[in-house]
């Protein structure tokens, strides 16, 4: 059900964003986090783009493709085989949808202000907004499958969603993508995490695949 309303969700943001409808909103957003005088400089201290230039990096392909391989890695060591496979399928298919959908709605990458980092690819949905989302979440599913405390496994998840929060919010702020682009990433990201997350509940623990700590 959380599932069908987080597509829903992303549909319906893109069905507006198709229509044009979403445009005053995005616009404004990224005009409010520029220095009126100056729209090259965003707002706050000098500090605050340099952690948000950092920040975003938790978010790109190379630190998630790091992230990726050595948990498969160890979960291979491991003899977790079916949890490697879960990762490797769960981000990797993460990973060619976005490009896909990108590819399809090829919007381009907003114009209003100037971007902050470097970026090529389309606009939508934000790619870093759904490949942490679907990494961090996906990872932080697994760690508390084996994790018994509900305050530990509420721990992982909130450290996992946060991750993903402040990695979209860092993409506004660099001018690099709409608001509406990181809302899109963020609610078909989680849908594809949570859909994970069900499949690794219903995967039998064996004598190599118990509940015990990471």
């Amino acid at each position: 059900m959380t599932c069908a309303a987080l597509a829903f969700v992303f549909v319906k943001i893109a069905g507006e964003m198709a229509e044009g409808e979403t445009t005053n909103f995005d616009e404004r957003i990224l005009l409010a986090l520029r220095d009126p005088a100056d729209l090259k400089k965003p707002i706050g201290p000098g500090w605050l783009e340099t952690a948000m230039i950092d920040l975003t990096s938790f978010g790109g392909v190379p630190a998630l493709t790091l992230i990726t391989v050595l948990v498969v890695l160890y979960l291979v060591i491991a003899k977790r085989y079916a949890n490697a496979a879960l990762v490797a399928g769960a981000i990797s298919g993460g990973a060619v949808l976005t490009s896909v959908l990108k590819l399809g709605f090829a919007r381009p990458r907003p114009e209003v202000v100037d971007h902050l980092v470097t970026v090529q690819s389309m606009s939508f949905p934000s790619g870093h907004a759904m490949a942490s989302a679907v990494t961090y979440l996906t990872l932080g599913a697994l760690l508390a499958r084996t994790e018994r405390r509900p305050a530990v496994r509420g721990y992982i998840f909130a450290v996992a969603g946060f991750l993903t929060l402040l990695i979209g919010v860092s993409r506004v702020f660099l001018g690099v993508h709409y608001p509406t682009d990181v809302l899109a990433g963020w609610s078909l990201g989680a849908a594809w995490a949570l859909l994970c997350w069900l499949v690794a509940r219903w995967l039998r623990p064996t004598d190599n695949e118990t509940m015990r700590p990471v």
